[in-house]
């Protein structure tokens, strides 16, 4: 048996017949065109139309999709399951066979499975109604619109000083890290500085309660350390052995004494002005070094890093992974407006992430400031594709409530 590919979809059970979905056929057509998510979705061959049914490559969208299917060569038959167990939707599809197995069931098609350069065809519809996508044909620009299902993903958001208007979006979160701590212009790790320090009590809200109450929802508190290089007293931190020993003790001791389960590190500019190469290997010394403390202590550590592509590139991604429990993608602030993230830049982003580290450790960042309704499911859509272990929203406090709507809808939130 060949493994071919793997996904985890919300079930959808088949109800009834299934139907071609039909089209207009003009001679000399130009090729038709896949949208997933409202982004491009490339394929080893084109999709065709047989007999006034769209057939696409299943093996690709599978994987976009991340269906797990094995295909068996004797039989020339693809297994194709959604779920695990007894709730588990298994499809079996047989090349030039129109009959489909589903749940044991058997369903006649419109259209066989066929093989074409050495991809697997299927009915476009079957697909729809068997894995629950949603999918639109545009006769004009001959494009398919496929929308993904709802997907349980790992979420995380960043809790600012001023974010207690979505404090109660909490609970639903699997983590949230709290930004009040920083390293200072002396390169000293600080609880007092300018932005980010522990929030005074707002009525019965306290940085107490708002950790306890994570931690009671099940949600992972990380406390959150910033620092930027502007004026290199990030460099000077990484750089020197008795500010990084003072430092990671005092982060070490802070999230100890205030019951935080993990220590995230927001460190940014790296590698703008200084050599890559010794900036990568003095930041990998100083997560190393923190590692060894999380890990003692029971402590989670998460990594938020410029993307591969940004104009910082004091951040080795392969090493930092096998280190660290996550690494967050900060996939934005590639232009200098609010408006949504370049999604090419995005998804070369996460495709350059991918090429270094696990995606289940990778999580995509959201700058929730600059994208609105309609950005928002393909950059969704992108981490579900990669098979990525998540997404962060930056931040809470600045989502609105129509931004929280859309990502409700593409994303399954813990429970």
């Amino acid at each position: 048996m060949k493994i071919l590919g793997k996904v985890l979809l919300a079930t959808t059970l088949l109800a009834g017949t299934l139907t071609g979905l039909h089209i207009n056929q003009v001679d000399a057509a130009p090729p038709v065109s896949i949208q997933l998510d409202n982004y491009p979705l490339s394929f080893p061959t084109e999709p065709i139309i047989v007999e006034g049914t769209t057939m696409v490559p299943f093996r690709a969208i599978s994987e976009a999709l991340g269906i797990q299917i094995t295909w068996n060569q004797s039989t020339k038959t693809i297994d194709a399951v959604q779920g695990e167990g007894a709730n588990a939707t298994r499809v079996q599809l047989t090349l030039n066979n129109k009959k489909a197995i589903v749940n044991g069931s058997t369903v006649n098609l419109n259209v066989a499975p066929q093989s074409v350069s050495g991809n697997t065809l299927i009915p476009l519809s079957f697909f729809s109604q068997q894995f629950g996508a949603d999918v639109k044909w545009d006769q004009a620009t001959r494009t398919v619109s496929i929308t993904s299902p709802q997907k349980r993903l790992y979420t995380l958001g960043f809790y600012a000083i001023k974010s207690i208007s979505d404090a109660g979006s909490i609970p639903s979160l699997d983590s949230v890290a709290f930004g009040w701590s920083r390293i200072d212009e002396n390169g000293n790790f600080t609880l007092t500085g300018k932005d980010f320090y522990m929030p005074s009590p707002l009525g019965d809200v306290t940085s107490e309660t708002l950790v306890s109450s994570a931690t009671d929802s099940r949600t992972t508190p990380y406390l959150m350390v910033y620092s930027g290089d502007v004026n290199g007293e990030l460099t000077k931190i990484i750089d020197d052995a008795e500010l990084r020993k003072q430092a990671i003790s005092g982060m070490i001791s802070t999230a100890i004494n205030n019951k935080f389960k993990g220590i995230m590190l927001d460190f940014e500019g790296l590698g703008l002005t200084t050599d890559k190469t010794i900036t990568r290997e003095s930041f990998n010394s100083f997560v190393k070094d923190l590692s060894k403390e999380t890990n003692a202590n029971g402590l989670k550590l998460s990594l938020a890093l410029h993307a591969l592509n940004s104009s910082y590139q004091g951040y080795d991604y392969k090493t930092l992974g096998k280190i660290a429990d996550e690494i967050i993608i900060m996939a934005y602030d590639y232009q200098n407006t609010d408006q949504p993230e370049p999604i090419d830049k995005v998804n070369e982003a996460i495709a350059l992430a991918v090429k270094e580290t696990d995606p289940a450790k990778l999580v995509l960042g959201l700058n929730m400031y600059h994208e609105n309704t309609e950005s928002l499911n393909p950059l969704i859509g992108l981490a579900k594709r990669y098979n990525l272990k998540g997404i962060a929203l930056w931040r809470l406090g600045l989502i609105t409530s129509d931004q929280w709507t859309q990502v409700r809808q593409s994303v399954e939130f813990k429970k």
